[in-house]
């Protein structure tokens, strides 16, 4: 069982905390996070930035939570998903208090898989390789 961070806003607030992130990551360089899939290869960068600059988990925290968003964001916009608050079932499964609901009924933890990517790296944890493999995912994109 995983330690679920309060701190992490509810579902109808990662909206914000997505476009928050991107203000801030955008405001002094032009990284294109537009919320295309293309742009999640950027969110691995990014992650693997912090990895090796030597944040720890605690200092790594916030960007994380912003890039998280920002993954599951992509996937309501390009995938269909919703953002949800997850029950105490999923909470203890995912280590998370949101989710993302897939048009198929699945949850995924966007948070979780950058989480993931921080601490273990490598092609294996990617964002962009998660999302191209994502069950349930809707067959068109979603504005």
């Amino acid at each position: 069982m995983r330690t679920v961070d309060e701190r992490t806003p509810c579902a109808r607030e990662m909206r914000r905390c997505a476009a928050t992130f991107v203000t801030r990551a955008t405001a002094r360089s032009r990284l294109p996070l537009d919320y295309s899939v293309a742009s999640l290869r950027i969110v691995d960068f990014l992650i693997d930035g912090l990895r090796k600059g030597g944040a720890d988990r605690e200092r790594a925290q916030e960007p994380l939570l912003g890039l998280g968003a920002y993954v599951g964001e992509v996937l309501v916009r390009r995938a269909g998903a919703v953002w949800v608050d997850l029950d105490p079932d999923q909470c203890a499964y995912f280590g998370q208090r949101v989710g993302v609901r897939m048009p198929d009924g699945r949850a995924w933890n966007p948070l979780g898989k950058v989480h993931n990517r921080f601490e273990l790296g490598g092609p294996g944890e990617s964002l962009q390789t998660f999302y191209l493999t994502l069950h349930g995912r809707a067959r068109r994109a979603v504005a």
